[in-house]
């Protein structure tokens, strides 16, 4: 990339981390976004009692939620001026996870047009892959510039 073209997509990672930070369904979880690059995020995710189902370990709408952040920031890193929205996503758990910190690492595969997919996994503090997932997101008709938390600074 360019310096100009460079900066403008920094500007746009840093809004979709803003964008992350403010979106109410995220001040019931501690977690936090970084882009980490074009079609590259990563989501760290602290697991407590708190998302555990009636067997003692997280439930899986937690795998979910942070395995479909990761893909979908990873697929909008490459669109400025939309909001994406899945359209489908597949799970697979491959372990329990209990306490402790996670990371959704999300990156990009295919699509710059109107569909994009990305893949997803989630690894626990021990380094042990917990779960991982494929999506498809689609460009749909909201701005990112009508989004409150998407600040693009110019």
């Amino acid at each position: 990339m360019t310096g100009a073209a460079s900066s403008g997509a920094e500007r746009h990672f840093r809004a979709l981390e803003s964008l992350y930070a403010s979106a109410p369904v995220n001040a019931l979880f501690d977690s936090h976004l970084e882009i980490t690059g074009e079609g590259a995020a990563r989501i760290t995710f602290d697991v407590t009692e708190k998302v555990y189902h009636a067997a003692g370990a997280a439930h899986g709408t937690i795998y979910f939620k942070m395995l479909d952040d990761a893909g979908f920031y990873a697929a909008n890193t490459f669109v400025s001026d939309r909001f994406l929205l899945t359209t489908s996503f597949n799970l697979h758990f491959t372990k329990p996870v209990r306490i402790g910190r996670v990371v959704a690492e999300g990156r990009w595969v295919s699509g710059r047009k109107r569909v994009f997919v990305a893949e997803s996994r989630l690894v626990d503090e021990e380094g042990d892959e917990i779960g991982r997932g494929t999506g498809t997101f689609m460009r749909s008709h909201i701005p990112l510039s009508s989004l409150p938390g998407y600040l693009a600074e110019s």
